[in-house]
């Protein structure tokens, strides 16, 4: 045997692993066996699942089901791993055999080898603290894995809900700076009834509350976590106080009020949580998207598009036309947004495909959440900081285009009538003058009734509006 190996054995036999690995035989046969696409879990998946296995130690030391100097390694070791050290060492691809029981026993071998260290043996050396025995001990992959999901998008979503806060802050300043810009709203891309700009930004902002709100009573589904339902949910070989102990535990490590399961045999089953949640983010991302796709034609020209805001130069937008500046910041948050559906959509594929007992989909449905997470997490962040906060408005264009919009029509017919109002409409178009130059050449109102009809607050506030109703 070469001494950059050490010999390890499972119940497939006997197998080389590298000497200075902390991860044991079964990881070896994963990374073998999965070499497919160097992805490796996130992060803090890999911190849920440790704390997890922390938790674990912990209440199987005060039921005297482990011993403390064994119960000492294990913790020792997990919190060696909670504080980054050896994660270089989770090494298993995220696509593998379904359930995710290889990062299962990546974790275990880890923290046992480190826990052997600790404790004076070698790596290899399971004979005080062993991965199944003892850092699995009242475990399954079955329902450690999707409690370590739960567990790490919960962990997660703070972070998310801090960006979303941003953006809502970013939105609602620039409602206040552009309350006064009246300009011409555009239903089926079409001149509309007037609009202050401002509105239209503090819609937005309003968009991205609703959207925090649902991803906040998604995560909270996230909650029930079916450990000590070991494989199916019956609860095989686990103390019957560790249900609700470990949860207690997991609860006040994280500051999460995580609790078991009211139905073990549902949540080892059903990944409906998980399809709950993924769908916030997907609906995140598609009224996010849809925001930015508006900012993208706002700012479009500068001569030949829109051009009523301006969206933060960051870099040059063409190798080849000089001068082309692009919304680059708005472009990369779409194709986040795109992302995110799709992620989505393989959760719900995952979601569908379980058969019987379990739902050996897993592994995936943990990349595509985690990964969603993240990409929404910093993207939003980003956009918010280096192109909503810096975002600026050409008055004078939101002014012309208002003057000029057919939708003045609307607002003149209920003084000129529906016929007339038409009419000018027509005339505008094809002369390309404006609705208001019309009626002043028809003298069909004067300059004193013009000013109060097209005052901006009046035309743009549904109270004000409400309140003259009956005048008619």
């Amino acid at each position: 045997m070469s001494s950059e190996f050490r010999i390890e054995k499972d119940s497939l036999g006997e197998l080389q692993v590298p000497a200075d690995a902390y991860y044991g035989v079964q990881t070896a046969r994963a990374v073998a066996n999965f070499p497919i696409s160097g992805l490796r879990p996130h992060p803090v998946f890999v911190r849920a699942y440790v704390i997890i296995k922390r938790s674990a130690a912990v209440v199987h030391r005060d039921l005297h089901l482990l011993t403390a100097e064994q119960t000492k390694g294990i913790i020792d070791a997990a919190d060696e791993l909670l504080n980054g050290k050896h994660a270089d060492q989770i090494v298993v691809d995220v696509y593998q055999a379904g359930a995710g029981t290889s990062t299962n026993m990546n974790v275990n071998e880890v923290i046992a080898n480190r826990a052997a260290e600790l404790l004076g043996l070698k790596r290899g050396d399971y004979s005080k603290v062993n991965p199944n025995d003892h850092v699995n001990m009242a475990q399954s992959t079955n329902d450690t894995y999707p409690a370590a999901i739960r567990i790490g998008c919960c962990l997660k979503t703070p972070d998310l809900l801090k960006s979303i806060d941003l953006a809502v802050a970013a939105f609602d300043a620039k409602a206040r700076e552009f309350d006064d810009v009246i300009k011409s709203a555009r239903t089926h891309l079409q001149d509309a009834v007037p609009i202050r700009l401002g509105q239209e930004f503090g819609g937005y902002a309003s968009i991205m509350q609703r959207c925090r709100a649902r991803l906040v009573e998604a995560e909270l589904g996230l909650r029930q976590l079916n450990l000590g339902g070991t494989a199916t949910g019956t609860g095989m070989n686990a103390h019957p106080e560790y249900r609700a102990r470990v949860a207690k535990e997991i609860s006040s490590h994280t500051g999460i009020a995580f609790t078991p399961a009211e139905n073990l045999f549902e949540v080892t089953q059903s990944l409906g949580d998980f399809l709950h949640f993924s769908s916030a983010l997907r609906l995140l991302a598609i009224e996010l998207g849809k925001i930015v796709s508006d900012l993208r034609y706002l700012s479009s020209g500068p001569r030949t598009g829109l051009q009523e805001i301006y969206l933060p130069a960051v870099q040059p937008g063409s190798s080849i036309m000089p001068g082309k500046v692009n919304p680059s910041m708005a472009e990369m948050m779409n194709q986040v947004c795109y992302q995110v559906v799709g992620f989505d959509q393989t959760v719900a594929y995952c979601a569908q495909a379980g058969q019987m007992d379990l739902n050996v989909m897993m592994p995936v449905v943990n990349y595509n959440l985690q990964q969603a997470l993240h990409i929404m997490t910093t993207s939003i962040e980003v956009f918010t900081k280096r192109c909503i906060e810096g975002i600026t408005v050409d008055r004078e264009r939101c002014k012309m285009y208002f003057e000029s919009s057919v939708g003045m029509a609307t607002i003149m017919n209920p003084y000129i009538g529906y016929a007339k109002a038409a009419e000018l409409a027509k005339e505008s178009v094809k002369t390309g003058r404006s609705i208001v130059d019309l009626i002043r050449e028809h003298n069909l109102l004067n300059e004193e009734q013009l000013k109060e009809i097209l005052d901006p607050r009046r035309l743009t506030d549904p109270d004000l509006q409400s309140a003259g109703a009956g005048g008619g």
